[in-house]
């Protein structure tokens, strides 16, 4: 039988999010960062201030607009803004480059861009920027030659009242990779998004005391939704700009969380951190994190140093949050947790019947919570929801107490520091260069970032010998953060049945040791 999560009343509404926030606690901090501090009623104004702004600018229910923002509390705004004008927020990885952002831009059909004026030079390389309809609004831009953030949110409100979207129209499109190709646009309602809210507030059991400090980027939907369900239930959300000790740990002191979100990477360099010690985490009374596995060794030093574990989740875009260890006296150290509110779960065979306990199977989630589909991408989305349960792709046992264990990703994905990498867009970035024949791409473990990028090439004779970190350059210069760290040369490489890489047949040789010519 599936396992069930408990029960749901019901989903948040995004465009009424901060009212309980503004009921208890009008003139109290809402959103918290090291720059200023947004009241509720000052949040709420600003936000209303932007809807009608945004929708000023030409643009109309229903349009995706996209954002290429660093970690700030105007991101978060930004969202507010857009789910109250019934706009399809379309989140950028803020360290996208321009064939990427073109991809997204493309995919989306987006109408406008709000982007950081530090990524203009990334933009201009981009075919798609200049293209949009309602063109792009700047950030801490100072040449004047577009709209600013910052005017459009120190301009007077609106004229009427802007009516509010229906449930089940589109309010956020992620963009996440695939275990092939390019990323797809992740999308969910006003409902869905409102579901997975309303789920993470109750699995955190978060309140109006609380304040919440999740420590990772708000364009992927992990922050995006904890921020969401932190004001959803009235609690003080803190902003975090970046994840490192010189910024954390001085958020810790000042803003004293109740509770805190963080990668494993980066909860390493914390606890390593020579400025941490025990009072800082004092206040925190839970500590989660997910984005990939939790080591035995980071449970060890983080407990040594905070006085507690850390308590580990489970999530993808399609879902959200679908499982969360209990508050501590319930955490089981090494499991996933047990099913979110309102979340089951099927465990199966590659038949597609349930495995009995203890036996690992891929897990499939229903939910209402679970994304609408990828944009514009049926034929992906049949592949994945199947008579309303979604594939994660990902294998897990259950135990007799239906606490989930991770076992492995059915899917191909390299996740480094939390972040999704396809090994295809990696593998297409090093065969542009002209010395590389052929090109494979796999993660290999490592106790910080999860999985390291290692790529295997065979190089072309008619051609000069690069040199290898030559190529992980000309591969960053393309894909960014998702270039190798490393890389192997071979003599031949293998390939399946089918004349593909065998990625299968690669990690075999980086389990055997076979790292020569390593970069």
């Amino acid at each position: 039988m599936p396992i069930q999560g408990a029960k749901l009343e019901r989903p948040v509404r995004l465009a009424n999010l901060l009212a309980p926030g503004l009921q208890l606690k009008p003139h109290e901090p809402a959103l918290v960062s090291r720059e200023r501090t947004w009241t509720w009623t000052e949040l709420d104004a600003a936000a209303l201030r932007l809807a009608g702004q945004y929708l000023a600018l030409g643009l109309r229910p229903g349009d995706r607009v996209a954002s290429l923002l660093p970690n700030r509390g105007e991101l978060l705004l930004h969202y507010l803004a857009c789910c109250r004008a019934g706009l399809v927020a379309t989140p950028l990885n803020y360290r996208y480059q321009a064939p990427e952002i073109d991809h997204a831009l493309e995919v989306s059909e987006a109408a406008l861009l709000v982007a950081h004026a530090e990524r203009a030079d990334v933009l201009a390389a981009s075919q798609q920027a200049a293209r949009l309809r309602c063109g792009r609004v700047s950030y801490a831009a100072d040449d004047g030659a577009v709209p600013r953030l910052e005017e459009l949110l120190a301009a007077d409100p609106p004229a009427g009242e802007i009516a509010p979207p229906p449930p089940e129209a589109p309010a956020f499109v992620f963009f996440t990779s695939g275990s092939t190709g390019k990323p797809k646009g992740v999308t969910h309602s006003h409902d869905t998004f409102g579901w997975l809210v309303a789920s993470a507030a109750a699995g955190l059991e978060l309140s109006p005391a609380d304040v919440f400090l999740p420590a990772t980027s708000a364009s992927h939907v992990a922050a995006s939704s904890l921020s969401f369900a932190g004001l959803a239930a009235g609690a003080c959300v803190v902003v975090a700009r970046s994840f490192g000790g010189d910024e954390i740990l001085p958020l810790l002191r000042t803003t004293r969380p109740s509770h805190l979100c963080m990668l494993p990477a980066p909860l390493f360099g914390l606890v390593r951190d020579h400025g941490a010690r025990r009072d800082d985490f004092r206040s925190i009374r839970r500590c989660v994190s997910g984005g990939d596995k939790i080591s035995a060794e980071l449970e060890r030093e983080f407990t040594a140093v905070a006085g507690f574990p850390i308590e580990e989740l489970y999530g993808m875009t399609e879902t959200g949050t679908s499982a969360i260890n209990p508050p501590a006296e319930g955490n089981r150290l090494g499991s996933i947790g047990r099913l979110a509110p309102g979340f089951d779960a099927s465990i199966r065979d590659d038949a597609g019947a349930e495995v009995p306990p203890g036996t690992p199977g891929r897990l499939w989630i229903q939910s209402p919570s679970n994304m609408l589909g990828y944009w514009n991408r049926p034929d992906a989305t049949a592949e994945t929801i199947v008579d309303g349960w979604l594939d994660t792709g990902d294998l897990v046992t259950a135990d007799a107490d239906n606490y989930l264990w991770f076992q492995g990703r059915k899917k191909q994905i390299i996740i480094h520091d939390g972040s999704n990498i396809c090994p295809q867009e990696v593998e297409e970035s090093l065969l542009d260069h002209p010395a590389i024949a052929s090109a494979g791409v796999i993660g290999i473990h490592d106790a910080i970032h999860g999985e390291n990028v290692r790529a295997y090439v065979t190089l072309r004779e008619d051609v000069a010998r690069p040199a290898l970190d030559d190529l992980i350059a000309f591969s960053r210069a393309r894909v960014g953060y998702k270039a190798p760290d490393e890389v192997v040369v071979l003599d031949e490489m293998p390939l399946n049945a089918t004349g593909k890489v065998d990625r299968v047949a690669l990690k075999q040789l980086a389990d055997a040791g076979a790292n020569r010519h390593v970069g």
